[in-house]
């Protein structure tokens, strides 16, 4: 079946069975592997993109469920939020094997974007589900923090 996909502010036909997790669409029809794949079952966050500006997991996600929505992965992000986000992992030296953080910097881009000055526990909320093997979590809640005073200067 073919859909027209808003993805990164282009729009795109692609085709796909209905049924079809839109990170398969993003990576293999679209050829965007900024997004990875990490459990299938949208339980770490590797996936996740913003779909009409809030954070959701392209695994579990359908095709046919986005037809109306502008999606933005990685390689689209561009916002304030955004740019705080990427010079705080920079500053803080945030990842370190680097798998998880599309997933991460999506998720963190989506707090700052409605939050723009969490509290610790609501990073952690937020961030919740967004699984890093190396476990960093510690630089990560630093990386938000330092977004948001970023994002306030």
């Amino acid at each position: 079946m073919q859909y027209d996909l808003q993805l990164n502010g282009k729009t795109h036909s692609v085709d796909a069975e209905p049924g079809t997790p839109l990170l398969w669409v993003i990576r293999d029809e679209l050829k965007l592997t900024g997004t990875k794949f990490g459990c299938g079952v949208a339980s770490c966050g590797a996936c996740t993109v913003h779909v009409a500006g809030e954070p959701v997991r392209s695994c579990q996600t359908m095709i046919e469920d986005v037809a109306d929505d502008e999606v933005t992965t990685i390689e689209g992000l561009d916002s304030k939020a955004a740019s705080a986000i990427q010079q705080a992992w920079v500053e803080l030296d945030v990842p370190q094997c680097g798998y998880c953080q599309s997933g991460q910097i999506m998720s963190a881009v989506g707090l700052l974007s409605e939050n723009p000055k969490p509290s610790v526990t609501e990073i952690d909320e937020h961030m919740w589900g967004n699984a890093c093997r190396c476990a960093t979590y510690q630089r990560i809640r630093a990386g938000v923090q330092r977004a948001a005073e970023i994002m306030e200067g």
